[in-house]
């Protein structure tokens, strides 16, 4: 009866086993979805809606095959519609049907600024590069952007340079659910009832074997002795048998006959086999079911997590978030945090580079306004002073504040923290960078270094973003655009100043050294002798830059001005000459060493002040400062 059970045991396994192997293989079904798009009129760009990639569940995977370096993009839609204003393209959205609906648009005429007439001709804007965009890839000749999961409001762009025609070998792929839950414990179990089949036909062969018993006897009963009649013995018998002493009869002790059947038996080969087969079944058993075992833990770890069910995530419970209610008509912010950062990266390592090799063009693509003018002479007085330090770097190791422009229009405006984890002595960096239209990248105008004892202002969330304040805004203490005259005049003034009270003491303390340093030049000119025939004159006002304003969570704002301080040192007297002396700085900038009607030296101040809201009792506090030389020129 063993038998007949292992025999059903096997079936059941190869059964089980099968089943496994087949929802594996030959019943498994395809792993993804692909639609393909037609392009009917090649173009330089081509501009999928996000609800092409979301017209099926899963992660999308976008397949793009052409000839030559593949660039893709993602970003907001109606960035990316800007951003093509002026090129041809195709559309490619969902059809009503739930097909592709494909449709080319083309650039509206161009007015040459030569002649002034139109132009029907597109205009060519390479998208490599470009700041707008979220995230872009590129590959050569074949590009694979997979695990993208568009949200509403976003599309993808395909291109080459912008100069050829795009791609038109498209797909787009969505996964599909092929798992087998029951393929593992269908093999699991088929192994497991392998096992139980190869034991019970062991167990079975090894009671067929002990039911035959030993294939020889052992001898049989020794017969009844028989009195002996001395007397009838021969003589010599006689006297033998008498003298030996009387003893019981010996017969064969059942060990004994056993011992003999065991040495009987074990000269006989058939017998020789018996005993070899009644000790073998446990040895016979283990070799047997080792590779029983190990068959079913090898077809249970080369399942992949496809192949058992999934109990733990039906018991996964969704966290709770906080609710966040977004003002009406809310525009959405000019960058995203992660956007924002890759940004101040990317200018980072332009002014690396420019500093490195002096290359003001280079520093341009990313500098503008005072950010720029101050390069300007940096690197013009590292060009006649090469020991003179270069400016410093923007730290990108942490940004800590990201507070975007809210808008859909140009220009657009972002406000940065960046810090320092991997040098204490580098200050944190407070800067603003705008992007003018779709096709230019962010370029930083003003920026200054924020002391480490100095807090920030709360301001929005980098994904609601902020607005900016009108430069007549009077919903300030003081608006944007009377701040820097306002500083100007407590710098120049003093206690004098009808605004020396609106300011904190970091803003005064920052007055008081710069009138400190003037005062240390008019000393020097007593020093030597030149404060009889010469005079220094100093003057504090503000720069024709518009300043920057970004509203905050207490109604107040982030304001950035520029000023500029300027030092003339002139004569007094017709034959005094103005002589430079140790002032390299002067030197390299003028290019001469004297001048007989005086110098002008003019210093520039980036600051960053906090202004409170209009009726509060706080003061205006100073953020950030840096100064930087930004000219010396001879008066003719």
């Amino acid at each position: 009866m063993r038998f007949v059970w292992a025999v059903v045991a096997f079936v059941l396994a190869a059964v089980l086993i099968g089943a496994g192997i087949a929802q594996r293989t030959i019943f498994m079904g395809p792993s993804s979805e692909q639609t393909k798009v037609e392009v009917q009129e090649p173009a330089p760009f081509v501009l999928m809606d996000g609800e092409v990639l979301r017209s099926n569940p899963g992660a999308q995977t976008l397949l793009i095959r052409g000839d030559g370096d593949i660039f893709a993009a993602y970003g907001r839609t109606t960035d990316l519609e800007a951003w093509l204003a002026e090129s041809d393209y195709n559309q490619v959205s969902v059809a009503k049907d739930g097909g592709l609906d494909v449709e080319h648009v083309a650039a509206p005429p161009v007015e040459d600024e030569g002649d002034g007439e139109k132009t029907d001709e597109p205009v060519a804007h390479n998208p490599v590069g470009s700041d707008l965009w979220l995230d872009s890839f590129s590959d050569t000749d074949a590009l694979i952007a997979d695990n993208m999961q568009l949200p509403e409001g976003m599309s993808v762009l395909i291109a080459y340079d912008g100069t050829q025609d795009a791609p038109d070998d498209i797909a787009i792929s969505w996964p599909l659910d092929n798992s087998t839950p029951w393929a593992g414990p269908l093999m699991a179990a088929g192994g497991a009832v392998l096992l139980v089949g190869l034991i019970l036909y062991v167990l079975g062969i090894r009671h067929q074997r002990r039911g035959r018993g030993p294939r020889r006897k052992g001898p049989g009963p020794l017969p009844i002795t028989e009195p002996i009649d001395v007397a009838t013995l021969p003589p010599g018998e006689r006297d033998a048998l008498e003298s030996a002493p009387a003893s019981a009869p010996q017969t064969p002790d059942s060990s004994e006959v056993e011992d003999a059947e065991i040495v009987d038996e074990t000269k006989d080969p058939d017998a020789k086999t018996s005993l070899r087969s009644a000790r073998t079944p446990r040895r016979r058993l283990r070799l047997i079911a080792l590779p029983a075992i190990g068959l079913t833990a090898l077809l249970a770890s080369g399942c992949s997590a496809d192949s058992w069910p999934q109990f733990d995530e039906a018991s996964a419970t969704p966290s709770p978030t906080p609710t966040v209610i977004a003002p009406d008509n809310q525009k959405p912010p000019a960058v995203t945090e992660a956007q924002a950062t890759r940004i101040l990266q990317e200018i980072s390592t332009t002014l690396v580079d420019a500093d490195t090799a002096l290359d003001l063009d280079l520093a341009a693509t990313r500098l503008d306004g005072p950010a720029l003018t101050a390069r300007t002479t940096a690197y013009a007085l590292r060009t006649e002073l090469p020991d003179t330090a270069p400016p410093a770097v923007i730290p990108t190791d942490k940004v800590e504040v990201v507070l975007p422009e809210a808008t859909d229009r140009w220009p657009r405006t972002v406000l940065l923290l960046s810090k320092s984890t991997s040098d204490d002595t580098v200050p944190p960096v407070i800067l603003t960078m705008t992007q003018q239209d779709p096709w230019s990248n962010y370029k930083v105008s003003n920026m200054a270094e924020m002391s480490a004892d100095v807090a920030l202002p709360e301001v929005a969330a980098s994904w609601l973003g902020t607005s900016l304040v009108p430069e007549d805004s009077a919903f300030l203490s003081v608006p944007p655009a009377d701040l820097a005259a306002a500083f100007s005049g407590v710098v120049d003034e003093g206690e004098k100043s009808e605004a020396y009270g609106l300011f904190d003491d970091l803003s005064l303390d920052l007055a008081k050294s710069i009138r400190d340093s003037r005062q240390e030049v008019v000393q020097k000119l007593a020093d030597n002798n030149a404060s009889e025939t010469s005079k220094a004159t100093f003057d504090m006002a503000p720069t024709d830059d518009a300043p920057v304003a970004m509203t905050t969570l207490g109604s107040g704002a982030i304001v950035s001005v520029v000023v500029t301080d300027t030092e003339t040192v002139t004569p007094t007297v017709a034959d005094a000459v103005i002589r430079f002396g140790e002032n390299a700085q002067a030197k390299a900038l003028t290019g001469v060493s004297e001048s007989a009607k005086g110098i002008e030296t003019t210093y520039s101040f980036q600051l960053f002040f906090a202004v409170p809201a209009q009726g509060s009792t706080e003061q205006i506090r100073l953020l950030a400062v840096h100064q930087d030389l930004v000219s010396a020129k001879v008066i003719k």
